[in-house]
């Protein structure tokens, strides 16, 4: 298709330099947009230009016959408008065949979120008296403790770490900074590693090769994403056949866990580092559900 792969280069660049998106949410952009360009390819459309509204509602019928999710369907809409709203920007369209398609309704599920007794377990899991076994305690005390992302988890350095305010900096989506507090527990965990367990994992590393990074592998080097990850699926298999997570149920957890204790939305909303305070309260439907439960046991006419 002629013009194509120029469009998107310049369309991922945008995204890059003045978005400042992260490299996965610029990959799921060009994964979105490819797709409609060989949908484009097999309707024998010529070019991004020539793409009509009733072109945008036969590929969408292409993706419910493929049984894409709906979360899916309206991700690659989001997308696809944005593509074409940056070629208008640049003046290389005429229109945005997709300005006026709406996205299909998201299916609203409450978040999964572990009780504090299946939390116990998780922390009995680790075995501190090895170095991996500490920094594994580290890890999910600290996502315990402040609700981050595994991939904020993974880009933590040292110098982030304020152990006199127990705070961290953590860098978000979209490189934005937040500070986020810690607990005691959290602050045990991570002093213990970093004593100990991390000066063990420095060890193996190269002799040339040193880092700030805060969590190590095995072999001395950083962390990454798909390690912590990793490390928290051998946790909960250690501790319990029952309990079903991914390493984002911590997040889930600790929102869960502070609006149950009486936190306000706000500041739940600020210490996950959402954008929208629309995206914090799915949390309020848990929250709900345990507001009922307590009134209907001990409420004298319930």
């Amino acid at each position: 298709m002629k013009n194509v792969k120029t469009f998107l280069n310049s369309f991922l660049e945008y995204l890059q330099i003045e978005k400042n998106y992260s490299k996965y949410t610029i990959v799921c952009y060009e994964q979105d947009i490819n797709l409609f360009v060989e949908f484009l390819k097999e309707e024998s459309i010529e070019g991004i230009q020539d793409v009509t509204y009733s072109d945008v509602r036969l590929f969408l019928t292409k993706l419910y016959s493929m049984n894409y999710s709906k979360r899916s369907i309206a991700r690659k809409i989001s997308s696809l408008r944005s593509f074409y709203r940056f070629l208008l920007r640049e003046k290389l369209v005429k229109e945005n065949p997709f300005a006026l398609v709406s996205s299909p309704k998201k299916e609203h599920k409450n978040p999964n979120f572990l009780y504090k007794e299946e939390m116990e377990r998780l922390f009995e899991a680790a075995d501190l008296s090895t170095s991996l076994g500490q920094r594994d305690q580290a890890i999910l005390e600290l996502l315990y403790a402040t609700g981050i992302r595994v991939s904020e988890c993974a880009k933590i350095h040292l110098p982030d770490i304020d152990f006199s305010l127990q705070a961290i900096l953590i860098y978000g989506k979209g490189n934005k900074q937040r500070y986020v507090p810690f607990g005691t527990y959290a602050q045990k965990a991570l002093e213990t590693y970093i004593e100990e367990g991390r000066k063990e994992l420095l060890q193996k590393a190269s002799s040339d090769s040193s880092t700030k990074a805060l969590f190590l592998n095995h072999r001395g080097g950083p962390l990454t994403t798909r390690g912590i990850r990793l490390v928290i699926d051998r946790l909960v298999k250690k501790a319990s056949e029952t309990i079903q997570m991914s390493p984002h149920t911590l997040r889930h957890t600790f929102a869960t866990h502070l609006l149950n204790e009486g936190a306000d939305l706000r500041t739940v909303q600020e210490l996950l580092g959402h954008e929208h305070l629309s995206t914090t309260q799915i949390y309020t439907h848990v929250t709900k559900d345990r507001l009922r439960t307590i009134y209907m046991n001990h409420h004298p006419r319930a």
